[in-house]
């Protein structure tokens, strides 16, 4: 039994239409990231606690359940390659607004560091949130018959797993860049080049799946000639 599933399993993702919405997904997922080194620079130079860390994790539970809503409510019916386009470079933009707080420039307006971190988590949480949505979708739609729930686990494992090497890629730039827990001069630096490595997945939007609505108001994948 277990071999007759990694056998089907193997068939699956050796097929195109499941391959390459997975590549997307590795790169996507593993592009580096700075949140280890803003996580450092919350706790040691501006002091969070780890009781305000808490109630930003509580945040954090809630504004997830806000974007669900936002995306089933509003872009549910977006097509996968512009709603990933689109996601993709909100990403970019607002995950820029770290550096007013690396910056203090929150504190020329009057605004609190915990204030605008409260703030700032929620924004980038729910478009988080919105981000993910697709990802869940994708691996529903993209899942032959009878294996799905191997195949979709399977997706999710590669998704956490890639996420897992963004973090990697994240701790190489971080050591590149000389951020430690105490020096946090290139810190901003960091962001913004994490930040813009998200722009390179774009060209690779053609990777996913092509989709049209049908007449019931839902998305379905267009097969391509050589599928049909």
């Amino acid at each position: 039994k277990i071999k007759e599933k990694g056998g089907a399993l193997w068939e699956a993702f050796r097929q195109k239409s499941i391959l390459l919405p997975v590549a997307f997904l590795v790169l996507w997922q593993g592009t580096p990231s700075s949140g280890s080194a803003l996580f450092y620079f919350e706790t040691n130079q501006l002091g969070f606690t780890p009781e305000f860390l808490g109630r930003l994790g509580l945040v954090s539970a809630v504004s997830s359940l806000a974007g669900v809503v936002a995306y089933d409510q509003f872009l549910k019916r977006v097509p996968l390659r512009i709603l990933f386009r689109n996601v993709c470079i909100a990403a970019v933009v607002l995950g820029m607004t770290p550096l007013i707080l690396v910056s203090h420039a929150n504190r020329a307006i009057g605004l609190p560091d915990t204030w605008f971190a409260i703030g700032d988590d929620v924004v980038l949480t729910v478009l988080g949130q919105i981000a993910f949505m697709p990802v869940l979708v994708l691996g529903a739609s993209i899942c032959p018959p009878e294996i799905e729930a191997t195949l979709y686990a399977a997706l999710m494992s590669v998704n956490n797993l890639s996420g897992g090497l963004g973090n990697v890629m994240g701790g190489f730039a971080t050591k590149a860049l000389g951020v430690t827990e105490s020096d946090f001069t290139n810190l901003p630096l960091l962001i913004v080049l994490t930040n813009l490595s998200g722009l390179i997945v774009l060209p690779f939007l053609g990777l996913l799946p092509q989709q049209e609505v049908d007449e019931r108001g839902e998305l379905v994948i267009v097969k391509e000639e050589d599928e049909a």
